[in-house]
């Protein structure tokens, strides 16, 4: 954590530096508060999950670090509110770690956390509460503080598709229906579940969140497949994604839209269908390998600079090799959160830990793949580094959950280790 955040205080040195052509006056004040929530963070980790994975932390707050160095440069007004998001993250991940003390808890409670999850989902849709902006319902405004509530629904979605699908298991991935002389998989465990996220997509498309939506439904056909093990399931997904994408396409004119961009942006460069994705090109191309330097780059001109193209802004002001320490970040983090999968010491700890690592990772990728033409745009938030409040505080919670599943993992280990008993020398010797 110390080295992040040197790193972090670097970026910002070099990002102001570039911007105004001298050290920022509030150096001092912002060294100071960067370690100070590293302090906190590492204090709550070591009294509450003193066994948890050492990875996760110092890489969630090196990407929440170099996105706010990146914001201070490009819009200093939203760097201070992304600064006091970050202070609120930091609360959340701690009462994360103070009030999951184990992993059972989530499991007990996983009706409940559906509930939470389908009521999240809606809030948008509900008159005065919810905000329409560029034809996309799923912001909430109550008093000054505007928010996305799917970022905390789909937390809640992923632990109540882990219980669900640790408790149906065998149901799901042993053949017991018979039909004729064979044996097939009972659709029949899978009715309520699939109305659960049948219900959902339907939500998500009455707020036309596109995006969310396909995020939603990775995580739902890659949690039924990491708790089957049946390639059935992901053929399954596989033709329901199709006819989803298709019928996304035909019903709603902002998919075609982005697809039509996708394709080929070039003859809509002065329309908002290609713009954004012509400037976030010219942005990697200006980049070049190491980049231009922080503060001297021409971002500005990239539409929703701070928002969906913020990896366009790092790939022209720090090059290919400053998006590559990004896209490594993630990739370390994912295999973190698998590992944590792997040694977790319950069925429902080990889906639980992959389907959060599923969501960030899914998460990131589809969003710098959408930037670098690979799919087409999906609007979502890039995980720790764009701006956004209700992200940010959901991703440290996310964090906080896979750090409790982590601790319980690695002290049930070291507990089955020290109570194992050892043979005696002599008896070894005289084995051999």
């Amino acid at each position: 954590m110390l080295f992040t955040s040197l790193i972090v205080v670097g970026a910002y040195v070099l990002a102001s530096i570039g911007t105004t052509s001298k050290v920022p006056p509030d150096l001092g004040a912002f060294l100071a508060i960067v370690l100070l929530l590293a302090l906190v963070a590492h204090v709550a980790t070591r009294l509450y999950a003193p066994d948890a994975n050492p990875v996760l932390l110092p890489l969630a707050a090196l990407l929440n670090g170099l996105g706010y160095a990146m914001l201070a440069r490009l819009d200093p007004q939203l760097a201070r509110l992304q600064a006091a998001w970050t202070a609120i993250s930091m609360v959340a991940y701690v009462l994360t770690l103070v009030f999951v003390r184990h992993s059972r808890d989530l499991d007990r409670y996983r009706y409940l956390l559906l509930l939470g999850a389908v009521a999240l989902m809606l809030a948008p849709l509900v008159p005065h509460i919810g905000v329409d902006e560029g034809g996309v319902r799923l912001w909430i405004k109550i008093g000054p503080v505007t928010g996305e509530p799917v970022e905390l629904a789909k937390i809640a979605l992923a632990v109540f598709f882990a219980s669900y699908f640790t408790e149906k298991r065998e149901l799901l991935s042993i053949a017991t229906l018979r039909v004729g002389n064979r044996l097939v998989l009972d659709p029949r465990p899978m009715a309520p579940i699939l109305v659960a996220w049948g219900f959902c997509m339907l939500v998500l498309g009455a707020e036309r969140d596109v995006g969310f939506a396909m995020l939603l439904f990775v995580l739902f056909v890659g949690m039924l497949w990491l708790g089957t093990g049946r390639l059935l399931w992901l053929a399954f997904g596989a033709v329901l994604f199709a006819i989803g994408a298709v019928a996304a396409v035909h019903l709603f004119p902002q998919v075609h839209e982005r697809v039509t961009g996708w394709l080929d942006p070039w003859p809509y460069a002065t329309q908002q269908i290609g713009d954004q994705i012509v400037q976030g090109m010219y942005a990697f191309g200006s980049g070049g390998l190491i980049g231009t330097g922080l503060g001297y780059g021409l971002v500005h001109y990239i539409p929703e600079v701070t928002t969906d193209y913020i990896f366009a802004a790092f790939g022209e002001e720090m090059g290919l090799l400053g998006t590559t320490i990004i896209v490594f970040a993630f990739v370390l983090f994912v295999g973190a959160g698998m590992r944590i999968a792997q040694k977790a010491r319950s069925e429902f700890a080990k889906m639980t830990a992959a389907g959060l690592t599923l969501i960030l990772g899914m998460q990131a990728f589809f969003i710098m793949a959408g930037i670098v033409r690979l799919l087409p745009l999906t609007g979502i938030t890039l995980p720790f580094i764009a701006y956004g409040g209700s992200s940010l505080v959901g991703n440290y919670i996310l964090v906080g959950l896979l750090m409790r599943l982590s601790d319980e993992g690695d002290r049930s280990r070291s507990a089955e280790a020290v109570s194992k008993p050892t043979a005696p020398v002599g008896a070894v010797s005289e084995a051999n």
